[in-house]
């Protein structure tokens, strides 16, 4: 209290100095400076801090006439508010005091224990439980001359100890280097050189939101400085244990200058990251930020919430580790058909094992967040709690152990292996901590009684003192005769006898005046003042010895956080493996056949996340995808058909399927797919200045830059590589005739290229002359029939092209009114007089449709063909397409009140019935005549 009295004063300064020469060095941080109970805030700080943390801002006289703002908090809290600080992407930097303010004169020691930044935040009520938390270093390379174009990309989560690195060179640095940091989604960025100079990846980072950028001394990136650090932490005289040779310059840049960060601002020694995981994105399949986006992998595209996403459908995992592994599956398929296929076997024998399922998932209930608690445990920020939380967890590790032992897969059998139940650091655990310690550790009750004989002492002398204390006053008033008399005990004065005024005269001689009250006086005796020093003594050397032992408790346990580490990611991995199969088992799902051919088959392939919304109610369609035969599938059909659902179903069971997990369909076969790109949807970069339409253009440069790519590789020998594409209406965002010439050269370019297997969903009904124009390209349409004057999506695909759009009857459906339907009709009949080819060409669809339907046998009730009975309404939900006022006899009509889909059909039946081979030209004219009339009734033409 003193010493903060003494910052406040006019008088005496010393104090403020010590804050100005610490704030000093941590500028760009908000200093939390420890004084007593409370940790304060002055000037900019304080005013930043009181607006964040909603609390009050006071001033005091700073000297000179001049105020100083300034608010605090208490210590005990203290974790809340930096928090909430840090979650808005401020840095803390907190500065304790190093003495004990009672054993110091003058000006207590203090300096910065830690800097708590957003990628270096280890308190679990902060962190997503299911997703890591990390802090990026990257650098860039652009020297051409000396073929040393490459980035260098380290992370790390220090909640985790997870530390990754990777070195990108060759073709299209930037864009790769930027789906990483898409991937990795970093909560913090090391900014190294060469980063700000490219505007591309500058402008990337710049965008993404709420990602704090430091730029960092470029010094820390050098190779030699960058390589030392590395060693020095790991204890190791060469990297090559990693993986990490002397070429890989640009890697070792990045990850020494992210581990001489963490050490500037941690001060601890980050034991706990003791391996540093070489990766190549080579190893993975590659998608860039837009096509993650699409196919909503692990947030939907609407408030990137997880609810929609396909981590939504697949994680049931329990645990906290099982929870993030299962995202970087999903993030990152694989391309190693020997890991897939050991994951399979894993998940395989899960379905097929009900008694051993729930027998782990039961256990695994108990398991809390082994990483993230050794990670505290090793910054040594860990509590008591922490450690007992731990210790729960690994007192359930024996039984997992020994549920394990019958299992068979390969997988299975490998992880018990490696399995170890850490025995001896339960044992220890046990012994030393109560089950419900308190929640800091600078007040004693930790400990165990037995675990240390001179605490088990003290704790004695303590009990003893209290209750000879608290017999003293029956004593002292049996003795004296006073019944009014008390003992009590204060902070000031410790423990005293209390005695009324009307009963001094009663007081014995050996009673010492102590205090002079109103009505009172206080008094101690010699004894008293013996067992107080025994009492209050012995609970300061209790406190202390506590600490002391929880610190070599603590110390003991994060000497072994590798091993807990690698259990912890054991327990993920059985805690995946058994959630994968779950969800098989509760959808339907089957075990695909993952292989390194080119094709993909699937059958009743569904869409994971509409049918899991649609409480599993959903249309199957087949694929087969065969690059010699059908490289390119042309997908036309109505709005609300169905068609970009199809095709983001096959892309989401093939990556399914390539991270080990069953897949929605009765069968599925896929070969090895290292690349899913996308086009799909609208949406601008105003902060890039492009508009809807510029995005779409570069997004569909990409997917022909990798065609051209892939095409060069299989010149050279390599293998032509497999990517799936995904299109879907491309040119919509331009006139046209723009839009119709851009998408037929797409179409062209990436069937040259080869190598790619491509969805191509349009409206522009003249691309599907393609089919027969160019090898690999092929017609498909998602089927529609039309009941009572109105369409009834079927939700199937089918071959061959639509026989025609539905774009005002949808309008119908959407709830325009009669009027404004009328009103687009008369226009599109007036806009298909002006373009006959286009009435031609919607001719020569129903035609080429009706004669697939019909050899089918199947047709409509009113006779029209049709490629399945039944009707659907919705993404999927089957039942008859909704009613309303607007949509009913959403046909057009001609005079005689037909609806457009009776003189179609007639027309049709009429066309289908021409006997072409013997008709003469005279009476060829006459059939052409009078289907003209038929024409001119219906009011097609003029």
């Amino acid at each position: 209290m003193t010493e903060q009295v003494s910052l406040l004063s006019d008088a005496v300064t010393p104090m403020l100095r010590q804050y100005r020469a610490i704030k000093a060095k941590y500028g760009d941080a908000i200093l939390f400076f420890r004084l007593g109970d409370f940790y304060e805030m002055f000037y900019e700080d304080a005013e930043l801090a009181s607006r964040e943390l909603e609390i009050t801002l006071t001033s005091r006289e700073a000297g000179k006439g001049q105020r100083m703002p300034m608010c605090g908090v208490p210590y005990h809290a203290a974790e809340i508010y930096i928090g909430r600080l840090v979650k808005n992407g401020h840095k803390v930097a907190i500065c304790e005091q190093l003495e004990d303010p009672k054993l110091t004169k003058g000006i207590v020691k203090r300096d910065v224990i830690r800097v708590v930044t957003p990628g270096t935040v280890t308190d679990l009520s902060i962190l997503e439980e299911k997703a890591n938390n990390y802090i990026m270093a990257i650098i860039l390379d652009r020297d051409r001359g000396r073929d040393r174009e490459g980035a260098g990309l380290a992370a790390c989560d220090v909640s985790t100890g997870e530390f990754l690195v990777t070195e990108i060179t060759g073709d299209d640095v930037e864009r790769r280097l930027v789906n990483e940091i898409a991937r990795i989604q970093p909560a913090e960025c090391l900014v190294g050189p060469g980063v700000r100079e490219s505007e591309n990846l500058w402008g990337f980072l710049s965008g993404f939101t709420g990602l704090p950028c430091t730029d960092y001394d470029a010094g820390h990136f050098a190779p030699g400085p960058a390589r030392r650090v590395l060693l020095d932490h790991f204890r190791i005289a060469s990297l090559e244990a990693f993986g990490i040779d002397d070429r890989s310059t640009l890697a070792v840049g990045a990850a020494g200058a992210l581990m001489a960060y963490l050490g500037e601002t941690q001060k601890s020694s980050l034991g706990h990251i003791a391996e540093l995981k070489v990766y190549s994105t080579a190893g993975y399949m590659t998608m860039n930020a837009s096509t993650r986006r699409n196919l909503e992998l692990t947030e939907n595209a609407r408030d990137g919430s997880r609810k929609g996403s396909l981590l939504s459908v697949l994680d049931l995992t329990i645990t906290p580790m099982g929870g993030r592994l299962l995202r970087k599956w999903i993030e990152q398929p694989s391309l190693d058909l020997g890991e897939i296929n050991r994951r399979l076997s894993a998940v395989e024998e899960f379905v097929n094992s009900l008694v051993l399922r729930e027998d782990l998932r039961r256990l695994l209930r108990d398991v809390r967040d082994m990483e993230r608690l050794v990670g505290r445990v090793s910054c040594g920020l860990g509590s008591a709690r922490d450690l007992v939380a731990l210790d729960a967890s690994l007192n359930v590790l024996p039984d997992i152990k020994r549920a394990l032992g019958g299992c068979t897969s390969p997988a299975l059998r490998s992880l018990l292996s490696r399995f170890d139940d850490l025995g001896d650091i339960h044992d220890l655990l046990e012994k030393a901590l109560v089950s419900d310690p308190p929640a800091t550790v600078r007040e004693g009750g930790m400990i165990r009684d037995g675990y240390d004989p001179d605490l088990d002492r003290l704790r004695r002398v303590k009990n003893e003192g209290k209750m000879w204390i608290a017999s003293l006053e029956a004593r002292e008033r049996e003795r004296t005769g006073i019944k009014s008399l008390k003992v009590g005990y204060n902070q000031v004065f410790g423990y005293y006898i209390e005695v009324t005024r009307p009963n001094l005269h009663l007081v014995p001689g050996d009673y010492i005046r102590k205090q002079t009250m109103a009505n009172a006086e206080r008094f101690i005796t010699p004894e008293l003042k013996e067992f107080e020093s025994q009492v209050l003594g012995a609970e300061e050397r209790i406190i202390e010895i506590e600490y002391a032992l929880f610190v070599d408790i603590r110390d003991r346990v994060s000497a072994q956080a590798e091993r807990i580490l690698g259990v912890a990611r054991l327990v993920a991995e059985l805690d995946v493996f058994a959630s994968l199969a779950e969800v098989a088992e509760r959808r339907g799902y089957v075990k695909p056949e993952v292989n390194a051919g080119d094709s993909i088959i699937i059958r009743d392939g569904r869409h994971p996340v509409v049918e899991a919304m649609l409480d599993g109610v959903f249309v199957p369609n087949d694929t087969v995808i065969i690059p010699a035969e059908n490289q390119i599938m042309l997908i036309t059909g109505p709005n609300m058909a169905g068609k970009s659902t199809y095709i983001r179903q096959v892309a989401l069971i093939v990556i399914m399927a390539q991270m080990g997990s069953f897949v929605p369909a009765s069968e599925a076969t896929i070969g090895i797919v290292d690349q899913v790109l996308t086009r799909i949807g609208a949406g601008d970069d105003v902060s890039a200045g492009y508009s809807t339409f510029m995005v779409e253009m570069i997004e569909t440069r990409e997917h022909l830059v990798a065609a051209a790519r892939r095409r060069i590789r299989a010149g050279s020998g390599s293998g032509p590589g497999h990517s799936l594409v995904l299109v879907d209406e491309l040119g919509r965002g331009t006139s046209t005739y723009d839009g119709i010439a851009i998408a037929q050269a797409y179409v062209e370019a990436m069937a040259r290229a080869g190598g790619c297997k491509v969805l191509f969903s349009t409206h522009f009904h003249e691309l599907t002359r393609l089919e027969g124009e160019i090898d690999g390209v092929r017609n498909y349409h998602m089927e529609t029939v039309v009941r009572e004057g109105r369409p009834v999506f079927l939700y199937k695909i089918a071959p061959g092209p639509v026989a025609r759009s539905f774009g005002i009857n949808v309008a119908r459906m959407a709830g325009f009114d009669a009027a404004f339907c009328r009103r687009a009709e008369q226009i599109l009949k007036d806009l298909e007089r002006r373009n006959p080819e286009r009435l031609q060409l919607s001719l020569f669809g129903m035609v080429e449709a009706a004669s697939q339907m019909e050899s089918r046998g199947q047709r409509d009730d009113q006779g029209a063909p049709v490629g399945i009975d039944g009707s659907i309404t919705g993404d999927g939900a089957v039942g008859d397409a909704p009613a309303d006022e607007g949509s009913k006899g959403g046909a057009q009509c001609d005079g005689t009140g037909r609806g457009e889909a009776e003189w179609e059909i007639e027309i049709l039946d009429y066309i289908r019935n021409l006997d072409i081979d013997n008709l003469t030209p005279v009476e060829a004219l006459q059939k052409l005549h009078e289907l003209q009339q038929r024409l001119r009734a219906a009011g097609q033409v003029d």
